[in-house]
């Protein structure tokens, strides 16, 4: 029961951007751009590239770009831990303004760095314009160390946390491929 509501709470933010108002012309539904954490590629198929499939099996028509930040997923991987974020959201940007589906807006989610990095592509690259932003174990979730009072049960419970962003990512993977 508790898998159920953890992979709920992740697969929710997905469906309720899908399934907003914002229509493109074609299709009736907005494109989606994710980009993977560190470690990751585009299109490994036991993390990204079975997010991307089963995103276009569940949305009818929808426009899927799984962000790749090199010439092949070798360098995918590799530039996510060496590459300057600089240069990575350039990259990006970069290919975001020559996908002419995206032409009038997407939706972005990103897991990890990923969120973090999309972060920066919303506030750097007004074109084309992201509408709604998706951020699945990423910073954005905040803070609850406070730098002086840090313990090492706060250690733990990070710890703890991380992996259970990561668990409920992989298990949400898990359960919709069986």
């Amino acid at each position: 029961m508790r898998e159920a509501l953890l992979c709920f709470l992740l697969a929710a933010p997905v469906l309720l951007v899908a399934g907003s108002p914002v229509y493109k012309s074609d299709n009736g539904t907005v494109p989606l751009v994710i980009w993977h954490g560190m470690g990751d590629s585009c299109c490994n198929p036991l993390s990204m590239g079975a997010m991307k499939k089963m995103i276009e099996e569940e949305i009818s028509g929808i426009y899927v770009l799984s962000l790749m930040i090199g010439k092949n997923v070798v360098q995918d991987t590799e530039n996510g831990f060496f590459l300057n974020v600089n240069e990575q959201v350039s990259m990006a940007c970069s290919q975001l303004a020559q996908d002419p589906q995206l032409k009038g807006g997407y939706n972005a989610m990103g897991f990890s760095q990923g969120a973090q990095f999309l972060r920066a592509v919303a506030q750097r690259c007004p074109s084309p314009p992201m509408k709604n932003l998706i951020s699945v174990g990423g910073q954005h979730q905040g803070n609850i160390i406070k730098k002086k009072t840090f313990k090492k049960t706060q250690l733990t419970s990070l710890g703890i946390a991380a992996a259970a962003n990561h668990f409920c990512f992989f298990l949400c993977l898990l359960i919709t491929q069986s």
